[in-house]
């Protein structure tokens, strides 16, 4: 009988279900993208039962494909890991199930009200949490969403009063429902997930009290917090999978870093919807004085040593591709636009900034807005495609190089040339001109894995360690998995990387408080 670990990745604007084989190939896939509700400029919603009936159609699908593929999964099925889109905010009712109010998406810029008030309020202003969680004050993260929810939607403040109410990222909704919801569902959420929602001390890996009494909010809606890599329960009837542990949780930055075996001193860059970079910085905890946030790496069972690793978030990579297909018809699928950029040999002095609703690291800077600038009449779609895909890989190299400043010589792992290499994924590495732009952009080799879905393998990689189906050795030798890695090597002279770099960081500083321009 073979054995199978089933991976539920549940993004930002789809979700997955993928089974992996012993050897971790997929033998059996299913992807169903779910709606983006924006109901005013900066919001982003998601409506939480629709996210959990696209899990159900995935787990589904998925295991039908597998089966007619010739596997038994049915009898061979371990344990199933899980990987979320961060930050996204919900609150629901114990006793009904129901959310109160649709999720508050990552990228939802409502908060930013609240963000200024308490910077004013409190002692540091934006950094007053920073030597606790790690993370400044920002919409971007999950305690300030709460606080709009406590404050604004009277079923939350209802529930909260009648000890009704459950807060969670995506993981712990997931969790909750698939281990039986309102029947006994597990309200619980892990270390990765729980250290971006500004709540969680990053040392004692536990609800920081202080903060959740300067907030005002109530302990009792919080999840438990546990490991990466543990048995927490077993899914409940009525699901496809009855019966099989759910074993291993991360969100999707963390089971990147897990699907790329980066130890100590590596970093990895996924491009989805954002951008998110991530350095290992092992057991010690590293405060940045360079924009980045301080956050967890992983934490590989109960008992397992803490990795942590600094992290710069980009909010908007893929996104801008899709808002060339969707909002301009530049496009009409995201695919073209390597074949577009590629129709000239250079953006032609087009920079495009990408801020629609602010810039994150390591600018941090949410009265920032989209510019597009050095249009001249010479400028067509196709400089402007390519200036769209050097967007992605400016920001990389913001992140890069301020995480090089934080970590020093001694933080970061090189090749026999003494080049820092950056590992990739994410569906955007497909498009080799981006990647290629990447490595000139940095001065530095980007490698591609032959699966550039790290971030599934890893929750798949978590949740067979628990349950016995890999040793974390065989996790980590990322060696056998190298050859078959498609390495892009800079080519762009590095006095012109110099002058595009310095172009980039003015276009930069043009995008800086233009929130209020008036409509």
């Amino acid at each position: 009988m073979g054995v199978y670990v089933g991976s539920l990745d549940q993004g930002t604007t789809s979700t997955r279900f993928i089974i992996y084989d012993r050897t971790a190939r997929a033998i059996g896939s299913h992807q169903v993208e779910f709606t983006q509700f924006c109901p005013q400029a900066g919001w982003v919603e998601h409506d939480p039962m629709e996210i959990l009936e696209s899990v159900r159609v995935c787990v589904t699908k998925a295991l039908d494909k597998a089966t007619a593929a010739g596997h038994d999964v049915d009898g061979g099925l371990k344990a199933i890991g899980l990987t979320n889109q961060r930050e996204t905010t919900l609150v629901w009712s114990r006793s009904t199930g129901r959310p109160l109010y649709n999720a508050i998406v990552w990228m939802d810029a409502r908060t930013s009200s609240i963000c200024r008030k308490l910077e004013k309020e409190l002692p540091g202003g934006r950094t007053h949490f920073v030597k606790t969680c790690g993370l400044p004050i920002s919409t971007y993260f999950s305690a300030l969403k709460l606080l709009w929810l406590m404050e604004n939607v009277n079923a939350v403040k209802e529930a909260i009063k009648k000890g009704d109410a459950l807060f969670g990222t995506i993981d712990t909704w997931l969790i909750w429902n698939l281990t039986g919801g309102t029947t006994g569902g597990l309200h619980v959420t892990d270390v990765s997930n729980a250290s971006r929602t500004m709540l969680m001390n990053l040392k004692a890996l536990e609800w920081d009290k202080p903060t959740l009494d300067t907030l005002g909010i109530p302990p009792e809606i919080l999840p438990r917090i546990i490991s990466n890599s543990e048995v927490i329960g077993k899914i409940a009837e009525g699901w496809p999978i009855t019966g099989v542990p759910i074993s291993g949780c991360l969100g999707d930055q963390h089971a990147a870093m897990v699907g790329q075996a980066c130890r100590k001193g590596e970093a990895k860059s996924t491009y989805g919807t954002g951008a998110f970079i991530l350095l290992n910085t092992g057991e010690e905890m590293i405060h940045s004085t360079h924009g980045l946030l301080s956050t967890l790496a992983f934490k590989l069972g109960p008992d397992a040593p803490t990795n942590y690793a600094l992290e710069g978030s980009i909010a908007i990579a893929g996104a801008a591709v899709q808002w060339l297909r969707d909002s301009l018809g530049i496009i009409s699928s995201a695919s073209e636009i390597e074949k577009l950029a590629l129709q000239v040999d250079s953006t032609g002095g087009v920079y495009f900034v990408p801020a629609f609703n602010g810039l994150f690291a390591p600018w941090w800077r949410d009265d920032a807005r989209g510019v597009c600038i050095g249009i001249t009449r010479f400028t067509n779609k196709a400089h402007i495609a390519r200036a769209v895909l050097e967007s992605m890989a400016f920001q990389v190299k913001d992140v890069l190089d301020s995480m090089h400043k934080d970590a020093g010589e001694t933080g970061e792992v090189k090749n026999e040339k003494g080049e820092f290499l950056l590992r990739v994924d994410g569906g955007a590495t497909v498009n080799n001109l981006l990647m290629q732009i990447q490595a000139d952009l940095l001065g530095n080799p980007v490698v591609r894995p032959a699966d550039i879905e790290t971030t599934a393998l890893g929750a798949a990689y978590a949740a067979g360690l628990a349950v016995g189906v890999w040793t974390e050795d065989e996790i980590f030798d990322s060696g056998a998995r190298s050859s078959i890695a498609t390495t892009f090597h800079p080519k762009l002279d590095g006095v012109l990387r110099k002058k595009k770099v310095d172009s980039w960081c003015k276009a930069v500083s043009r995008t800086f408080d233009l929130a209020d321009l008036s409509l």
